[in-house]
């Protein structure tokens, strides 16, 4: 009887290291707060003292140590980390709002379909009941014929009071 475990025609079921998971609804929204922290003037105003901080405190060598002399490699190393992680980080942010955007005009769409389909049917009623109201006796007609049977009425009786 043959292993089956050295067989080359399956693959080899080894031990694999264990892949983290991630939280993709956690992990967008934390993308989102990040770009929109990104976008404030806060942000460039913290990133400016900062900057401003480091090429001081590397220039001048307060407390005798410069750990990041003049070209700023150290610096320049810190943004580029930043800058790499920051923009997919934005275009994460941004999907999620293409998709919520997506939803939402949709969810429109489909009110504006239901709302014409309402305006559709509720000018078929209106015309359907101004066909009708053209056999039908309008209130001005039955004021107009109640003032005239009551004329006709009141002269009747007023004949007949003069014959007794």
């Amino acid at each position: 009887m043959r292993d089956s475990s050295r067989r080359l025609d399956r693959p080899h079921a080894g031990r694999r290291l264990p892949i983290p998971t991630v939280d993709a609804e956690s992990f967008g929204a934390f993308a989102e707060r990040f770009a929109r922290f990104m976008g404030t003037a806060s942000f460039l105003v913290y990133m400016s003292v900062f900057v401003v901080a480091w090429v001081t405190l590397n220039l001048v060598g307060l407390f005798g140590f410069a750990w990041d002399p003049y070209p700023f490699i150290l610096l320049n190393l810190f943004f580029s980390t930043q800058a790499s992680y920051a923009a997919p980080l934005i275009l994460l942010a941004q999907n999620r709002q293409d998709a919520r955007d997506r939803v939402t005009t949709d969810a429109d769409r489909r009110r504006a379909e239901e709302a014409k389909a309402d305006t559709e049917f509720l000018a078929r009623e209106i015309a359907a009941l101004r066909i009708a109201i053209n056999d039908v006796a309008t209130r001005d007609f039955v004021r107009a014929e109640l003032n005239r049977l009551n004329e006709n009425q009141t002269s009747g009786t007023e004949t007949t009071r003069h014959r007794e």
